[in-house]
């Protein structure tokens, strides 16, 4: 069973599952018993209940009409792969040959992909023995990241509770 409730302080929309004992605001985090937030909707269908959700918000801020004409979540995820162009055929369109760029990415030693600066942090306390602020800022240094935005990611991690800091070291959660 899935519902669509709203925070009575913020206005919030979202979609709640099953019939917890309370739900807390995402937005505002106000908490209260499940059975006292305002219903919009209830059904067995989380599609159905995100569609109304967003109908809802479209509405809102003033975009119903144009809502409407959209296809459905099912429908447009459906077809949201029908279009996409593959690597190879890319790099062909491009004049550029995939077998050759392939070759090329074995003999560089690539992982397949770049890494994010956000997960050559989470690699950092990974890999590092004790990592601590200036080892994972130090780390991501040598990685091509820089030491601040590696300590502003640290940071960011423990708020989240992705990670947690005990005696000046972290550790992924």
């Amino acid at each position: 069973m899935y519902a669509v409730v709203g925070c009575s302080e913020c206005s919030m929309l979202w979609v709640v599952e099953g019939r917890p004992e309370r739900t807390e605001c995402p937005r505002c985090g106000t908490s209260k018993a499940h059975a006292k937030r305002k219903q919009f909707v209830t059904t067995d269908d989380r599609e159905h209940a995100a569609e109304v959700r967003a109908s809802m918000l479209a509405t809102r801020s003033g975009h119903g009409e144009s809502f409407a004409d959209l296809d459905s979540y099912a429908a447009m995820g459906d077809r949201a792969d029908d279009d996409v162009v593959g690597d190879d055929e890319y790099l062909e369109a491009r004049g550029v040959d995939p077998a050759t760029t392939r070759a090329a990415d074995e003999r560089a030693g690539s992982s397949g992909g770049s890494v994010s600066r956000t997960e050559r942090v989470r690699e950092a306390v990974r890999e590092l023995d004790d990592p601590t602020s200036d080892a994972v800022a130090a780390y991501c240094a040598e990685h091509g990241v820089s030491e601040s935005y590696a300590r502003e990611a640290l940071d960011r991690l423990a708020r989240r509770g992705e990670a947690s800091e005990s005696g000046g070291t972290y550790r992924l959660l």
